[in-house]
């Protein structure tokens, strides 16, 4: 959500008027993230008894191609006619939701309610749990499928490009761990693992709240069809955590478990393979992390995420496995 691309009022306007919708207010950037332009665009309301002003967000698009976004476009759209509390993506008169502005693919979303708990407290992970559980079984009827774009094979083709970077000892827990993951992905037992739409990136600062009241999740675009199991250990090892050290806050994690299995028990392989699964999360972050810090982008209002995190937690989930705790 840095600024990679500058976009002018004028070319606001120009698609509010293609979907329809009010005359711009408020045109402004949106800091964080490292992905897409993320902008908060105000309007007035097409309905004179509603609030003013119409609060959406606009998103350029700076890596995914015209092909790749339907995908999560319509997952958003699906999820929402579904009462999942996520951004709605605005459609013209055609149906259509994906566009065009300053020369990049674009779309419009909704902007949520509430604002997100950097700190969450018990109650918080338990209700996120809940929704990711309905989350999951909403998108089992969803149609469109596409990979995990941020999975093993993008770690496979990512991770030489980053090894120069990386000293003797970083070196060899990357490759170790890549070479642990593609054994694990040949498993008959992995391919049990139930599968559909996952979220992928659902963090702390993803998840908005009033209160305690989730009002929704957003952000889907690193979103696809992976392992329910992948969607859990990404929250578990960031809602959960000490921040500090990457160690699990036990209570909180109890309590996100319990959630979850309270509206979709976990099979017998996912708890199997729970710890890997946690390994993996913690992998396709740091690798992430490495890419992105190694080999940054210039943009305005980016912000590149520390690397040292990530490897943290993944070297915990290495040394201290933690299946048990699903017992």
């Amino acid at each position: 959500m840095a600024v990679f691309t500058q976009v002018t009022i004028q070319e606001a306007q120009a698609l509010l008027d293609q979907l329809s919708l009010g005359q711009a207010l408020e045109l402004k950037g949106i800091e964080g993230g490292i992905e897409n332009t993320n902008y908060f665009l105000d309007c007035t309301p097409t309905d004179p008894l509603a609030p003013t002003p119409a609060r959406y967000v606009l998103t350029l698009f700076e890596r995914l191609s015209k092909e790749e976004l339907p995908f999560y476009l319509h997952l958003m759209k699906h999820l929402a006619n579904k009462g999942i509390p996520v951004p709605d993506p605005q459609v013209n008169s055609q149906g259509e939701l994906l566009f065009e502005v300053a020369g990049k693919p674009a779309a419009l979303v909704n902007r949520l309610s509430g604002k997100s708990h950097l700190e969450p407290s018990t109650k918080h992970c338990a209700t996120v749990a809940q929704m990711l559980a309905q989350m999951h079984l909403a998108g089992q009827d969803y149609a469109r499928t596409q990979p995990n774009l941020r999975g093993l094979k993008w770690w496979l083709e990512t991770a030489p490009s980053i090894l120069e970077f990386l000293d003797r000892d970083h070196k060899a827990l990357l490759e170790q761990e890549i070479a642990f993951q593609l054994n694990l992905s040949q498993t008959s037992l992995y391919a049990s693992l139930p599968k559909g739409a996952i979220h992928a990136d659902l963090f702390r600062d993803n998840v908005m709240f009033d209160g305690e009241h989730l009002t929704g999740f957003f952000d889907f675009y690193f979103a696809g069809t992976d392992t329910w199991l992948f969607d859990i250990a990404v929250c578990l090892n960031d809602w959960c955590i000490d921040l500090s050290t990457g160690a699990f806050i036990e209570e909180r994690m109890h309590a996100f478990l319990e959630a979850y299995q309270s509206v979709r028990p976990f099979t017998r392989q996912e708890r199997k393979l729970f710890n890997p699964l946690l390994r993996a999360a913690a992998l396709r972050f740091w690798i992430s992390r490495l890419w992105d810090f190694h080999l940054p982008r210039e943009a305005n209002l980016l912000k590149a995420h520390d690397p040292k995190h990530f490897e943290n937690i993944l070297k915990l989930r290495v040394q201290s496995p933690v299946s048990h705790l699903l017992f």
